[in-house]
């Protein structure tokens, strides 16, 4: 995020934080979203909170009203938050060989900002070679592979880095094949010349390595790059940080947008007479009770707010942090509509380790719901994600409704897992290192789309009507009205 000026003026750390170093924020690009002077970045000395960034900003708005064209049941959302743990990170060994402008070639670590280097741009339904420039560079440490090549080219990549192939853009597997031209460039310009593949750029190993590696990445203008000789994709991070203006590498995990004012902004915007009191959901993007939410607290300010103007609202959460809330929540329960669901997508620990590490355990999340329940709600549960081939079985959904209505939830609705743009990558990484015999089968049913098919999700959902029909529960239509 790109702000003006050295701190927001308004933006207040909380008394209980620890000691916090500022670096200085950037100029802004995009005028108006928040109040001038910018915003003051802040990190802590905490485990929690190591390697991340929080950006304290004042927002001009908090009420979200959601596109027309967006599967969801509701039209207003708030997020004091944007940004989370869990976002997916391209990259590759810093001795990488980069295609530069001229001709030459330079080692990965060693690029900058600005620098010219090749790239491809589509050209009907072809790509040729272009010249592109860095837009950002930086380093993450994490595990590696080692992927070889049948004319003996090397690439050391993460496990979430994908390569241009004949079958586009993939998280390689043996067997694929690369394109560029590997170890021997093509004679003569480059510029404007087709990209083309060739079977000496066969995936023909793909080893782990034993140690986590310091590994580099770049965002071009072309969303590509030639990397020993072959296409290699950019970044790509979530979109709802990408047009926030931050950069599409680790900034999702590592960079948290905090709107330090949200409830006083809220409570201005509900009390506009153009305001209809329309109901409002939270936790639809990241989730609301989210770990800095312990340090920031700015759901108290605004479920206070809330309750003042009686507006209705839910809230969806993994979180348990809502449990701090439980007074706010009564109280507002008093004069309108709360609706409050928790995402419990399967039981098993050793899966949720996996694939949600920074979430309270499903049977924390279940003992929410039980507390919630007895303070008087009814609480909803969404079984979210259902994993396909992972938690979709008959057996897994009949533990895992049992388990919900024996916690005392009041409905619950099942969720299959999608991928929008952005999470597809990230989970497909984590499938290729800890699934990969699921890839097919998640290529044939997801494909390009981000839903599975009309038939599948009833699949699914038929058979946690049956297990919620044995256990008395129904789905809650509630929430599809929120």
């Amino acid at each position: 995020m790109r702000w003006l000026g050295q701190a927001a003026s308004s933006a207040v750390p909380p008394t209980d934080f620890p000691a916090a170093s500022a670096t200085p924020p950037l100029p802004p690009t995009q005028p108006g979203l928040f109040d001038i002077p910018g915003a003051i970045a802040r990190t802590f000395d905490t485990p929690g909170f190591a390697g991340m960034t929080f950006y304290e900003i004042n927002a001009k708005s908090l009420l979200n009203r959601v596109p027309s064209q967006s599967q969801v049941p509701f039209e207003w959302t708030v997020n004091p938050y944007r940004g989370c743990s869990h976002a997916c990170v391209y990259c590759l060994g810093g001795d990488t060989q980069i295609l530069m402008a001229d001709g030459h070639t330079r080692p990965l670590a060693e690029l900058r900002v600005g620098d010219k280097i090749y790239g491809t741009v589509r050209f009907g339904s072809r790509r040729r070679y272009a010249v592109t420039e860095v837009l950002d560079h930086w380093i993450t440490y994490k595990p590696a592979f080692r992927v070889t090549l049948a004319d003996g080219t090397q690439l050391v990549a993460s496990g979430d880095h994908r390569f241009l192939t004949t079958n586009g853009w993939r998280h390689v597997a043996e067997g694929d094949r690369l394109a560029g031209f590997g170890q021997t460039p093509p004679s003569g310009p480059l510029e404007g010349a087709y990209v083309g593949a060739a079977s000496t750029l066969d995936v023909v190993h793909v080893e782990p390595l034993e140690k986590r590696q310091n590994l580099f990445d770049i965002t071009t203008g072309s969303g590509d790059f030639i990397a020993n000789g072959v296409v290699s994709h950019n970044c790509f991070a979530r979109n709802t940080h990408t047009y926030l203006d931050l950069d599409s590498g680790q900034d999702f995990d590592s960079k948290v947008i905090v709107k330090v004012n949200a409830g006083q902004v809220l409570r201005r915007e509900l009390a506009r007479p153009s305001w209809t009191g329309a109901p409002i959901a939270m936790g639809t993007n990241v989730d609301c009770y989210q770990r800095a939410e312990g340090r920031y607290g700015l759901m108290r300010e605004i479920l206070a707010a809330l309750r003042d103007f009686a507006n209705p609202f839910s809230i969806l959460t993994k979180g348990t942090l809502i449990l701090r809330d439980v007074d706010l929540l009564k109280q507002a329960a008093e004069v309108t509509s709360v609706r409050l669901a928790l995402s419990i997508g399967f039981l098993d620990e050793t899966l949720w380790r996996s694939v949600e590490p920074g979430t309270p355990s499903p049977q924390r999340r279940l003992d929410v719901v039980r507390r919630l329940s007895d303070a008087g709600f009814e609480v909803n549960v969404l079984m979210a994600p259902i994993l396909p081939g992972l938690t979709d079985t008959e057996e897994s959904i009949a533990t895992t409704v049992e388990a919900i209505a024996a916690a005392g939830a009041a409905g619950v609705m099942p969720i299959p897992l999608h991928l929008r743009t952005g999470a597809k990558e990230w989970y497909a990484a984590w499938l290729a290192r800890n699934h990969p015999h699921l890839l097919p089968r998640y290529r044939s049913l997801y494909g390009s789309r981000a839903y599975l098919s009309q038939d599948q999700q009833r699949v699914i959902s038929a058979r946690v009507r049956a297990a919620a029909r044995r256990c008395g529960l129904l789905p809650p239509a509630a929430l599809r009205t929120t």
